[in-house]
């Protein structure tokens, strides 16, 4: 690359015998991404009325993180769509499908990723 017909404020020409060299390399790279699947504890837990689930994707992948109460019976589905890979986080602030306030008590979450499935207990304080 040369420098050439370089002005200053538009108008006055410059002369300029100026030569860049530029290097670069173009590339993918995996920094910021997990290396293995991952679901966190909840942050803060025991909770109210917020909490943090923290969970670690290593391939883009289908999710779905949902919510049980402790009968077993679906509260909510935080998540159910594609994710690309990456450190991930979601929040549930205690209400169900409906956005209805839930009780206090012992709930599970479970998150599905591709083969991957695990679950975690946290508490909802009132």
């Amino acid at each position: 690359m040369t420098l050439s017909d370089l002005r200053v404020n538009e108008n006055e020409e410059l002369e300029v015998g100026a030569e860049i060299t530029v290097n670069y390399v173009l590339g993918i790279s995996r920094a910021g991404v997990p290396e293995v699947f991952a679901m966190h504890q909840n942050y803060p837990n025991p909770f109210n009325p917020v909490t943090r689930i923290n969970y670690d994707l290593p391939n883009d992948d289908q999710v779905k993180i949902t919510i049980y109460d402790i009968m077993g019976r679906q509260v909510t589905t935080l998540i159910h769509q594609y994710q690309t890979a990456g450190y991930k986080s979601v929040r549930w602030d205690a209400t169900n499908h409906l956005g209805e306030s839930v009780s206090a008590g012992l709930y599970m979450y479970v998150i599905e990723a591709g083969a991957f499935r695990e679950s975690r207990k946290m508490v909802l304080l009132k």
